[in-house]
């Protein structure tokens, strides 16, 4: 283990694939402040609100301290032992594909390195697979068909030169923040025009130049339409094509097949108008960056709408040029380290495929005793043969696949099923972990000793901060002590995380020779002292710059695409249910959920619907609904969005069953998959959606951890000093006051409205509040949530203090504290009217920025109600 370091601390953000630096300085034994690392060139000091309060999230509150065996807590020897021996007894009888690993983006490149040296080269199988399947293994797939090899040609610099930027199927700005004010800078600085296209109106789309809301899994029309366009037009580069990329002789055929402008607008239900001004912009400005994620990657045809859009580049050369590039960018901190070193069940270390040349060449360099010669499982297709008895041996790494997968009821299933399950977690009770027969405690973000690469292939380290608390250890260390016990004790003679990036390293070089760009040469010998001072940098250099491309030809492909056809609606599930992240949310929240700042943004997870839908489907604003698909259904409190397309619906993902009854969007949808990346399709399956009515309505506040109550709506919301659940349900409502802690209790009751107000004290102070009525209304927590542990006062049952208090309203701006109201007030008090006024005034917006789409929303609203009166 390395020592603790000296109090403040350059590593890199554990959230998104932008990779923000961050400038740690420990204030006590468990606490930390975080701010922007100036000198890092992803971020250039500012942070998203999520790495702004990763301090909140550092405690010891919930953490796996100590191996488990069952529920009996055990010796690191005898965990690891019988790890060891089941794995061995399994492969014995059953042989090596009857185990699997599932692990995670979460982990550092050299915990990813063991695990898949470990599988691929000893124990024999590729099963090993990541939930970065999940999220961008599409976007591999396609780089490796138009390329020959999983390279992202871009990098942050390119949206500081580009003219215009594309976001297609990206809230930018609420899920890479930092990207989007870079792209927000390039518009003030040069006047780059900016495109969204995304079935949503998100908070991205409100500074647009253009918004196409098309329709769900029709992006391959829109591509072909925008490359028939380009053809047309003469904005081909022929003497690119003829020089770096093979076209096949039926290609142009293919791509004109219903490519024409009424025809594309008719099939992406969008204004034929709108459709023209997209290619025009795109005609109009060869600096053209194309930035997608989820919304492109997440989709039955995920991979071929990543070649649609990398043909519109390659056959138009915005490629290898400042300001022009497709340009994936990844969900996770590391999703990248995992691609270059073979996490993925499809691909060996260091971007080499299975052909027998490759697992020769990977066998050599490992000494390997049996080499996997073949792609492994992907996620889906692995817990299906868990579930079917195929696979009797699970070791799940830093992931929670019971709340994350598809049809996560079955995943649930499968795993009750599997005769061993190993989880290495940092916490102690997530979904996946109650499935668990031995849990192992691992180093958390701030314990951490290793390297991850971001979107633009850059190679940053996360430091330690803390010293890893009990017993605690790092993911690689877990991983090679299995493996020496499995009788590999010299393959994995590594002492620290220097000696597996330096194996990592020389890997990527050896009998390379310029196969591939994913090349470390530099780092081969690199020191321990060197790799402790690493600073950020970027393989790969201007990828693909010199038109050279690592396929056998050194050209490129053009990939024929065809738009699939879309599913009309089906009588008994007539909605199509979108999925995705909040602004400031994180994955199933086992570290933002500790944030009582990062819950104020959305407290509930919320099923999003266009008003009419509302109306016509007899919803209320702010009512309990119930969403089902043939997978499974859960509840979710409606909320009227105009941003939302007739007949679609949205949720978040992150909610779990440790944090409320409701809000499991994992249980909705489809476990089908892409048929060349096998990523599950995410964001558009079919639904239904019906109102569940409640007698009454409720919360209840506590300064301690409580048991959630029994009731048909309780949604745990992380607040300051304490926990709060937010309630609904029928029946009688006083089974709630079961959970209440013991203490002087004072209480209130107003039948007329069936209200009951409880008060609990401990030695004067307030331990607790319940609030329930059937008819009332129920005052803001805000203020019940400051009175926690301080002396009991007179306003407790009436929820606020005598005299007015200022309601701030929904929180706006997380950074600065701000509310809906005080913006609206100042901007009618004050006569604001740019978002930088409104900054200036109250400080929202200026921070991290990923509220300023709200604020200039806001002001928009304001300008038009007053024109309105």
């Amino acid at each position: 283990m390395s020592p603790i370091p000296s109090p403040a601390v350059r590593t890199t953000c554990a959230y998104c694939g932008v990779g923000c630096g961050i400038v740690a300085t420990r204030t006590g034994e468990r606490s930390v402040e975080i701010k922007g690392d100036p000198d890092h060139p992803a971020n250039r000091g500012r942070l998203c609100s999520k790495g702004t309060h990763l301090g909140e999230t550092v405690g010891l509150e919930g953490r796996l301290l100590h191996p488990m065996i069952g529920r009996k807590r055990a010796s690191w020897d005898k965990a690891l032992d019988l790890v060891a021996k089941r794995f061995r007894d399994t492969i014995a009888a059953h042989g090596p594909d009857s185990v699997a690993f599932y692990v995670s983006g979460q982990l550092l490149t050299e915990d990813y390195y063991v695990a898949n040296k470990l599988m691929k080269g000893f124990i024999g199988s590729a099963n090993i697979d990541t939930n970065s399947r999940l999220c961008m293994s599409s976007a591999v797939a396609g780089h490796m068909r138009a390329f020959g090899e999983d390279v992202v040609p871009a990098s942050y610099d390119d949206l500081d030169e580009a003219d215009l930027v594309v976001l297609v199927g990206s809230n930018t700005a609420w899920c890479h923040p930092i990207v989007y004010q870079r792209i927000q800078a390039a518009r003030i600085a040069r006047g780059t025009k900016l495109v969204v296209i995304d079935p949503r109106r998100t908070e991205t789309c409100e500074d647009a130049d253009l918004h196409l809301a098309i329709r769900p899994g029709s992006d391959v029309a829109l591509m072909n339409g925008l490359l028939a366009h380009c053809r047309t037009n003469g904005l081909i580069d022929e003497n690119y094509l003829a020089r770096s990329v093979e076209v096949s002789e039926d290609f142009w055929d293919k791509v004109g097949e219903g490519s024409d402008l009424w025809s594309v607008a008719r099939n992406c239900d969008v204004a034929p108008a709108d459709l023209r001004r997209f290619f025009e912009l795109f005609a109009a400005h060869p600096r053209t960056v194309t930035l997608f994620s989820q919304g492109v990657n997440q989709a039955l045809r995920g991979t071929d709408q990543v070649n649609a859009i990398v043909n519109v580049h390659l056959a138009t050369g915005r490629i290898g040029k400042p300001g022009a590039a497709p340009f994936s960018i990844t969900g996770q901190p590391n999703a990248m380290g995992g691609r270059e070193v073979g996490g993925l069940a499809s691909t060996l270390a260091a971007h080499m495929d299975f052909a027998p040349d490759n697992v020769a060449r990977v066998g050599r360099f490992w000494a390997a005793p049996e080499m996997a010669c073949k792609p492994g499982l992907k996620a889906v297709d692995l817990f299906r043969a868990v579930g079917e008895g195929r696979i009797k041996a699970l070791w799940v790494m830093a992931t929670n696949p019971a709340v994350s997968m598809p049809d996560a009821g079955r995943v649930r299933e499968a795993l009750a099923a599997c005769p061993f399950v190993v989880v290495s977690d940092v916490m102690e009770d997530t979904d996946t972990g109650r499935f668990a027969h031995v849990r192992l405690p691992a180093a958390a973000w701030g314990e951490k000793d290793g390297t991850v690469t971001n979107s633009e292939r850059r190679v940053s380290r996360q430091r330690p901060i803390f010293a890893a608390p009990g017993e605690a250890k790092p993911d690689w260390w877990i991983v090679k002590e299995v493996a020496r016990r499995l009788g590999w004790r010299t393959a994995f003679a590594y002492d620290r995380p220097a000696d597996i990036f330096r194996e990592h390293a020389r890997l990527s070089t050896y009998q390379n020779g310029g196969e591939r760009l994913f090349d470390l040469a530099g780092k081969v010998a690199i020191g321990n002292q060197d790799y402790e001072a690493l600073e950020p940098f970027r393989w790969g250099g201007e990828a693909f710059a010199d038109g050279r491309f690592p396929t056998p030809s050194g050209k490129a492909r053009l990939v024929p695409v065809r738009q699939m056809e879309l599913q009309a609606p089906l009588p008994k599930w007539p909605l199509t249910l979108n999925t995705g992240r909040y602004r400031d949310q994180w994955h199933t929240m086992t570290r933002t959920g500790l944030s009582p700042k990062l819950a104020r943004h959305r407290e509930e997870p919320l099923v999003e619907v266009h008003p009419k839908d509302v109306e016509a489907l007899g919803l209320a604003d702010g009512g309990l609904a119930r969403v089902s698909t043939p997978q499974g259904e859960s509840l979710f409190r409606v909320a009227a969005s105009e941003g939302q397309r007739r007949g679609e619906i949205f949720t978040p993902i992150h909610w779990t069953d440790r944090q409320a009854t409701g809000g499991r969007t994992g249980l909705l949808p489809r476990p089908l998959t892409d048929p060349h990346s096998g990523q599950p399709g995410f964001k558009s399956t079919p639904a239904a959606i019906a109102p569940v009515p409640v007698e009454w309505h409720g919360f209840l506040l506590a300064a301690d951890e409580i048991a959630r109550p029994d009731c048909l709506w309780a949604v745990r919301i992380a607040v300051a000093g304490g926990t709060l659940y937010e309630l609904a349900g029928n029946g009688a409502a006083e089974a709630l006051e079961a959970v209440l802690p013991k203490g002087e209790r004072i209480e209130a009751i107003d039948r007329s409205r069936g209200s009951r107000r409880i008060a609990i004290l401990r030695d004067g102070k307030l331990a607790a509040t319940l609030f329930v009525t059937k008819s009332g209304l129920l005052p803001s927590r805000d203020w019940l949530i400051a009175q926690l542990g301080e002396a009991a006062g007179p306003a407790l049952l009436a929820g606020a203090p005598p005299g007015a208090r200022e309601d701030r309203g929904p929180i706006v701006c997380l950074c600065f504290d701000v509310g809906l109201k005080t913006i609206v007030g100042a901007i009618a008090n004050q006569q604001l009217t740019s978002v930088e006024a409104v900054g200036a005034a109250l400080s929202a917006g200026t921070n991290c920025g990923s509220c300023r789409p709200a604020i200039r929303r806001i002001i928009e609203e304001n300008r038009s109600a007053a024109h309105a009166g």
